[in-house]
């Protein structure tokens, strides 16, 4: 064997050496792909930001910039846990989470879609007001919270009990999670942007808010004039049809990837 390689052997990787990188990419990968799309991503983006500031701050030795950015993530790690714990507590769900498991355990999605078109076809008719967020690849949890728990099998039936005038969470949206009511009563945050349609109530502008800082979609019943809508992408889409509501709930997948 040459000199030189003998020299720099230490640098040649081994199988098993090759196994461990391989390994450690695709756990990074998979990990990569369950942030998409969620605050917790957009919080690594600026880590790496940061990082490379501090990388360059110690290769240009700029001592100020380097202690500031040893500080920021001496306390930030911290800060971090608990802004985005919603965030990381979903992300290490869905790491224990078998897809296959969850097709056997839960309805078809064409069935969530027609409870769901059954309910605001109902509700249009009897003048009641409600607001549905269905959860997508990026959770909800954060919002859920601020309302009541409920766990409960979406049936068009659950929804206008829920939604009924005299019930007491009737105000707020119901979020449902694949084939599961999991909250009621719950608070949305309404868009930040100006609303050309001043005939807008507070449940259009909570169903686009909600559709702009999450890629959930939100359907939406008028208690004024009974028209149903759907919020998809910060777009609200007025006066669909029970036809039109089931095509645009049927083209998109409803339950978080995992």
């Amino acid at each position: 064997m040459p000199e030189f390689l003998v020299r720099y052997q230490f640098l040649l990787p081994r199988p098993w050496d090759i196994a461990q990188i391989l390994f450690v990419a695709l756990v990074f990968y998979y990990v990569l792909r369950l942030l998409a799309r969620t605050r917790a991503f957009q919080m690594l983006t600026g880590l790496l930001v940061l990082g490379g500031v501090y990388f360059f701050s110690r290769v240009l030795d700029l001592g100020l910039i380097r202690y500031i950015m040893e500080k920021v993530f001496e306390y930030g790690a911290f800060a971090a846990l608990i802004v985005f714990q919603p965030e990381l507590r979903s992300t290490l769900a869905r790491l224990g989470q078998n897809r296959m498991l969850r097709l056997f355990n839960r309805m078809e999605e064409t069935q969530v879609v027609e409870e769901v078109v059954e309910a605001a076809i109902r509700l249009s008719r009897t003048h009641v007001g409600a607001i549905i967020a269905l959860e997508r690849e990026m959770g909800l949890e954060e919002y859920a919270v601020t309302g009541t728990v409920i766990q409960a099998k979406v049936k068009a039936e659950v929804l206008e009990s829920i939604f009924a005038p005299s019930a007491p969470l009737h105000d707020g949206a119901v979020i449902i999670s694949g084939d599961t009511v999991v909250a009621a009563g719950v608070v949305l945050p309404l868009t930040q942007y100006p609303v050309s349609d001043r005939t807008l109530g507070t449940r259009h502008r909570a169903a686009i808010g909600l559709s702009e800082e999450t890629d959930a979609v939100v359907v939406v019943v008028s208690e004024e004039t009974s028209q149903v809508s759907i919020a998809r992408r910060g777009v609200l889409e007025r006066n669909v049809s029970p036809e039109r509501l089931r095509n645009e709930l049927v083209g998109i997948t409803l339950v978080r990837a995992g």
